[in-house]
């Protein structure tokens, strides 16, 4: 499991991290996560990879609101996931096993037309909805999905793809894109997260149009759990702004 921090843009504070499963193999090195996780959808293991990386992500939470840092924790689930109706139980039980909060828990969602459009995932949606849940329509832009559609979807937040904001410091049409994502995500109350913030230029973009969150490499890539735990004591002892609960500002880069 790999950690990368969510990070609120008016003052650069701590909000969130999103869970990342990550696999070193011994003899192929790093094997990119879309290819291992076909490889579970393919032989049936992928129910057993999400619940590794729930109960994982539900634990840290329960151990950083410990430590005085209540963060939000986002997984990520692919769309065959939402279609098993034992999930919002499953979700429920590691919630209250480890007494997290509902609303501690980010569900990221792919931007799947299948999905967006209702079908099959709708019940398993709004059941999560129905526990405190929050969820998140990942990589929006990328897909054929439009605000429309996510009108129809118990969702609270959108992340804008990271194609579009890497580009936006040169490119008008993708600065109009995310400009056009955040007011609208605004005007249908969601909170807005930028993806691939990688430069103090694109930070400051964001900042003008006011984004809510962003998240990428400028503030930290994403850390294996005893790295992301060196990073935020590094964070804490440094900053003398620090809030009482433990809430983090002015975030430095990890390489």
């Amino acid at each position: 499991m790999y950690f990368q921090p969510k990070v609120a843009l008016t003052d650069r504070r701590l909000v969130g991290v999103e869970c990342l499963a990550r696999w070193e193999h011994p003899v192929h090195g790093q094997v990119a996560p879309p290819d291992f996780v076909a490889v579970a959808e393919h032989t049936g293991q992928l129910t057993r990879l999400n619940a590794v990386v729930l109960r994982e992500g539900i634990r840290r939470a329960r151990q950083w609101a410990d430590a005085g840092r209540p963060l939000a924790v986002a997984v990520n689930l692919s769309p065959r996931t939402l279609g098993d109706a034992d999930l919002p139980l499953q979700i429920s039980e590691l919630l209250e096993e480890h007494g997290v909060p509902a609303d501690r828990l980010i569900l990221e969602i792919t931007e799947d037309e299948g999905l967006l459009a209702g079908g099959r995932a709708l019940p398993t949606l709004e059941r999560l909805c129905d526990l405190g849940v929050r969820l998140s329509v990942d990589d929006f832009g990328a897909g054929r999905s439009s605000f429309a559609d996510l009108s129809r979807l118990p969702v609270q937040e959108v992340k804008i793809d990271r194609t579009f904001v890497q580009g936006m410091a040169t490119s008008p049409s993708d600065l109009a894109i995310v400009r056009s994502v955040v007011d609208m995500a605004r005007n249908f109350g969601l909170d807005v997260v930028a993806e691939g913030v990688e430069s103090e230029l694109t930070l400051g973009l964001l900042e003008d149009m006011r984004c809510g969150m962003g998240q990428g490499f400028l503030f930290s890539r994403p850390l294996p759990y005893e790295r992301f735990e060196s990073w935020l004591q590094v964070q804490t002892a440094s900053d003398p702004t620090r809030a009482p609960a433990g809430e983090v500002r002015w975030l430095r880069a990890v390489p």
